[in-house]
C-alpha cells in the first residue's frame, strides 16, 4: 500500500563498517510535492483572508495610501492630525529610516481606518430592504430613497470584484422580531384554518403569551441576537437536524436530478470522470475564494457561509446528537460499485488528476471482478437507520481496528461517488421512468448511498447523473449552485470526443484505487446491518414519489396574468389541495433568509385568508370569472408580501422556534408554544432555484435545464412538493407522500396539480371574453 511504501522511503543502518543511509526519490519527491500543494493553499487561503478584511477597498490601494502619505510628509506638507510627526516622538532616533517607518505605520493606520469605514458603510447599506418591497417592472415607480441607494451600492460593487466571502462582515445580522408582530402574523395565517369560536380561542392564549412569558423568553432572545451572528442559526442546526433520531433517507435527505434534455455521453466512466472533476474544480474555487457570491438582481450579495462545509464533510452520528465533522482538505474520494468500497486518489505528484485519468481510475473499478465480504453490501444501510441505533453501532463496531480506518477514509472524503447498476431513464410518453429516476437518488437501494456524507454522487449505467445530499450543513440553494455551474460547464463541447469518452492523454498511469477493508467476523455486526438494512426497505417501501412534467404552460402565460410564477403554482397546489383533501392545512414553503448573515431558511405560510377565499370562489359556479380573478391578485399579492416578510427577517416560524428553545433551557412550560409548534405541516413546498449565476442562460441553452429535485414527505398524512419553473412552457413537480396512509396518493395528487393548472388557463381565458364583453356592452350604450 501507499502509505506502507511512504513509511519506509527514508531508512539508515549502522554497521561496523560506518552507518548507511537509503531513500526512494521518488516517494519523498512525491512528499514534497504534497507538501508544497499544502502550502499553496495555505497561502491561497491567507491571500484571500487578507483581500476579505480588506473588502470592499482594494490591497492596491494601501501603496497608493504609502505613497502619498509618505510624499507628503518628506515635501514638509502636514499629513492629517501631523500623525507622522506624533509617531516620531517615540521613535529611538530622528533619523531618516524612522521616518520612513513612521509614515509606513501612519498609513497603515490610515488604510485601516479607510477599509473599515467603507466597510460600515456598506454595512449600513445593505441593511435597507425597502427595495424589496417596492415593485419592479415596466410601469412601475421606484421611491427616491431607494434609487439613491441602488447607485450607492452599485458604487461599492464596481470599486472591487468580491471573493466568495468577501461581503461576510458587510452583510447585516437577521434582526428580531418584537413578538406582537409575530403574534399578529401568526394569529393572520392560522386565521382560514380555524372557525370563529377555535380563532377567538388562540386569539386570547396569544395575548395572554404575548402579555406574559413572552416578554421573557424575548428579553433572552435580545440578548442573542446582539451576542451571536445570527440568533436562529445554531439552534436550527442543532434542533431540528442534528438531534432528530429520524433515518436520514427519506426524511431529511433531499436529492437533485440529471439536465435530462441533454445527454451528453452514456459512457459511465466517463461521466462519473468529467462530473468529479468540475466538482472538484468548483471545490478548488470555494478553498481559493475565486468564486464569486451570489447576487439577488446582480446587485445584493447573499451570505456565502454555507459553502465552506460542501465537501470534506460528514454528519458523525451520536446517541442523543449528532455532529458536523468538516475536514480541511481530502486528497481522495470514496467510490462504491456493486457493494464495494474504494478509495480513489485525486492527486498525483502534485496536481489535480486530469479528466482522462479519472476516466482510466473509474474503467479500472467498473472492470474489476471484486465481489462485496459477507455484510459489506448493505453496509450503508446503517447511515440510512434510527440515528441513535446508528450510534450504538457505530461505537461498538467502527471504533477501533480496520474498520475505524476505512470509516475515516468515507467520513473524510471529498465526496462519495456511487456507480450504480442500472439506467436512469427519462422518457415523456412513459412517466414512470422518470418517477423511478426520482426513487433512484432520494433512496436508492438503501445500501448504495452514504447518507452521512454532505452529498453522493450518483452514475447510472447509461451515463446519467444525480444526487443525494445531506441537509444539515446547508440549504438545497447552495447545492443547485453547484448543480448548475457543473451542468453549463459540462455541456461545453470539448467535455467529451465523439466517442463519448473524456478528451486528453494520460501522462502517467495514475494511482489505482484501492479496496477499503473490513472486519465483519463478529455476528452481532453482520446482524446488525441486516436489520439496518431491512428497516430502509420498510422506508422505501411505503414512499410513493411521482415526478409530474407539466408541458401546457410554463412561466410565459403566468407572467401574462401580472402573476409572480411563485404564486401562481402556490395557488394552484392550494386549490388542489383543497379538492384532494376536502379542506385547508398548514401549508410550508421554504424561504431563504441569507441577505442576512449565517441566514438559512424561514417560513411562507401559503395558506392565507385571501387564498382560502380564491380558492372557495373556485368551488362556487357562481362567482364571476371577473371576480375569481380579482380574488386571485389579492392572494398573490399577498403572497409576494409573506414571501418578502419572510427574506427580510419578519417571519413567523423561526421566531417562534427559538421562543419555544429559550423557554426549554429556563425549563418555563408553554402550552401556547408547544401546541403551535406541534402542528404537522401537511403540505411542504419549495422552489428549486435555477439561474443564480450568469452562466445558465435558458434562451441560449434551453436543453441545459435540470428536472429540478425532491424530499420526501414532511407529515405521514401528507404531501411534499418540490417543484422547478424550468422555462417559458415547462414545470417539473416532485410529489411525495406515504403509501400506508390512505389520505394520500401521490398520483392522485399530480392529477389534482394539472387540474388546477388547467382551471387557472381557462379562468384567464373566460376573464378576457368577461372584459372583451364588458367592453363591447359599454361601447354599444
Amino acid at each position: 500500500m501507499a502509505e506502507a511504501h511512504q513509511a519506509v522511503a527514508f531508512s539508515f543502518a549502522i554497521t561496523h563498517e560506518g552507518w548507511n543511509v537509503d531513500y526512494d526519490r521518488e516517494v519523498l519527491n512525491l512528499v514534497w510535492q504534497s507538501g508544497v500543494r499544502s502550502w499553496k493553499k495555505r497561502l491561497a487561503r491567507i491571500k484571500a483572508g487578507i483581500r476579505n478584511g480588506a473588502y470592499p477597498a482594494h490591497l492596491e490601494s494601501l501603496w497608493v495610501v504609502m505613497i502619498l502619505v509618505t510624499l507628503m510628509h518628506y515635501a514638509s506638507k502636514s499629513v492629517p492630525f501631523d500623525l507622522v510627526n506624533t509617531c516620531m516622538k517615540v521613535m529611538p532616533s530622528d533619523g531618516s529610516f524612522w521616518h520612513f517607518i513612521s509614515c509606513i505605520i501612519v498609513s497603515i493606520t490610515f488604510w485601516i481606518f479607510i477599509c473599515m469605514l467603507m466597510r460600515y458603510s456598506l454595512k449600513g447599506l445593505l441593511i435597507y430592504k425597502g427595495w424589496m418591497y417596492e415593485s419592479r417592472g415596466s410601469g412601475s415607480k421606484t421611491s427616491l430613497s431607494t434609487k439613491v441607494w441602488f447607485v450607492l451600492v452599485k458604487v461599492f460593487k464596481r470599486w472591487n470584484n468580491p471573493g466568495l466571502y468577501s461581503f461576510q462582515s458587510s452583510i447585516p445580522r437577521l434582526p428580531l422580531p418584537s413578538v406582537h408582530d409575530t403574534m399578529t402574523r401568526w394569529l393572520r395565517s392560522v386565521r382560514p384554518l380555524m372557525d370563529d369560536a377555535m380563532y377567538d380561542k388562540v386569539t386570547r392564549e396569544a395575548e395572554e403569551f404575548e402579555n406574559g412569558i413572552g416578554k421573557k423568553l424575548q428579553w433572552y432572545l435580545i440578548l442573542k441576537s446582539w451576542w451571536s451572528t445570527n440568533y436562529v442559526s445554531d439552534w436550527w442546526e442543532e434542533y431540528v437536524y442534528l438531534r432528530g433520531r429520524s433515518p436520514l433517507m427519506v426524511n431529511s435527505n433531499f436529492y437533485g436530478v440529471d439536465a435530462i434534455f441533454t445527454h451528453p455521453t452514456k459512457n459511465q466512466a466517463a461521466r462519473a470522470a468529467s462530473v468529479c472533476h468540475l466538482l472538484l474544480q468548483f471545490r478548488r474555487s470555494i478553498d481559493r475564494q475565486e468564486l464569486e457570491p451570489i447576487m439577488v438582481q446582480g446587485l445584493i450579495p447573499l451570505c456565502s457561509w454555507q459553502y465552506e462545509r460542501t465537501f470534506n464533510t460528514a454528519r458523525v452520528p451520536g446517541v442523543e446528537t449528532d455532529k458536523i465533522v468538516h475536514y480541511k482538505d481530502s486528497k481522495h474520494i470514496v467510490v462504491i460499485h456493486k457493494g464495494c468500497y474504494y478509495k480513489m486518489p485525486i492527486y498525483h505528484k502534485g496536481r489535480l488528476l486530469k479528466p482522462c485519468e479519472l476516466q482510466y481510475q473509474f474503467e479500472q473499478i467498473l472492470q474489476s471482478k471484486s465481489s462485496p465480504v459477507h455484510g459489506e453490501e448493505f453496509l450503508a444501510s446503517l447511515t440510512a437507520w434510527d440515528r441513535t441505533k446508528w450510534a450504538h453501532a457505530r461505537e461498538k463496531f467502527f471504533s477501533r481496528g480496520v474498520n475505524k480506518t476505512s470509516l475515516f477514509l468515507i467520513e473524510s472524503a471529498a465526496f462519495v461517488v456511487s456507480l450504480d447498476d442500472e439506467p436512469f431513464e427519462f422518457d415523456l410518453s412513459q412517466p414512470e421512468k422518470l418517477d423511478n429516476f426520482g426513487r433512484h437518488l432520494l433512496h436508492g437501494k438503501g445500501c448504495d448511498r452514504w447518507f452521512d456524507k454532505s452529498f453522493t454522487l450518483c452514475i447510472a449505467t447509461n451515463g446519467r447523473i444525480g444526487f443525494n445530499a445531506e441537509h444539515t450543513w446547508g440549504d438545497a440553494a447552495v447545492m443547485s449552485h453547484i448543480w448548475e455551474t457543473l451542468v453549463v460547464d459540462e455541456g461545453q463541447p470539448e467535455r467529451y470526443d465523439e466517442n463519448g469518452n473524456t478528451p486528453g492523454q494520460i501522462e502517467q498511469i495514475p494511482p489505482a484505487a484501492t479496496r477499503l477493508s473490513w472486519s465483519f467476523n463478529d455476528d452481532s455486526l453482520l446482524k446488525t446491518i441486516d436489520q439496518a438494512y431491512d428497516d430502509s426497505q420498510k422506508v422505501i417501501n411505503d414512499v410513493d414519489l411521482r415526478i409530474l412534467v407539466h408541458d401546457a404552460y410554463g412561466k410565459g402565460f403566468m407572467k401574462t396574468c401580472r402573476c409572480s410564477p411563485d404564486a401562481f403554482i402556490q395557488m394552484a397546489l392550494q386549490l388542489a389541495y383543497y379538492r384532494d383533501y376536502g379542506k385547508f392545512s398548514l401549508t410550508y414553503e421554504a424561504s431563504m433568509t441569507r441577505l442576512y448573515r449565517e441566514g438559512r431558511t424561514e417560513t411562507v405560510r401559503p395558506c392565507t385568508i385571501e387564498s382560502a377565499a380564491w380558492v372557495k370562489a373556485m368551488q362556487n359556479s357562481e362567482v364571476t370569472a371577473t371576480e375569481r380573478v380579482r380574488l386571485l391578485g389579492e392572494a398573490c399579492k399577498r403572497h409576494q408580501q409573506g414571501y418578502q416578510d419572510a427574506m427580510c427577517g419578519r417571519g413567523v416560524d423561526r421566531h417562534l422556534f427559538c421562543l419555544y428553545v429559550v423557554s426549554k433551557y429556563l425549563e418555563v412550560d408553554s402550552p401556547f408554544l408547544k401546541e403551535i409548534l406541534s402542528e404537522p405541516w401537511r403540505l411542504s413546498t419549495s422552489q428549486t432555484p435555477h439561474g443564480q449565476t450568469p452562466k445558465m442562460d435558458l434562451k441560449k441553452n434551453p436543453n441545459f435545464i435540470s428536472a429540478g429535485g425532491g424530499f420526501g414527505p414532511v407529515s405521514s398524512d401528507g404531501y411534499g412538493v418540490s417543484y422547478i419553473i424550468a422555462g417559458e412552457d415547462l414545470i417539473f413537480f416532485h410529489i411525495s407522500s406515504i403509501k400506508s396512509c390512505k389520505a394520500t396518493d401521490s398520483e392522485r395528487f399530480s392529477q389534482q396539480i394539472c387540474r388546477a393548472l388547467a382551471d387557472m388557463k381557462i379562468l384567464f381565458e373566460q376573464y378576457k371574453l368577461e372584459q372583451k364583453k364588458s367592453v363591447t356592452n359599454g361601447t354599444s350604450h
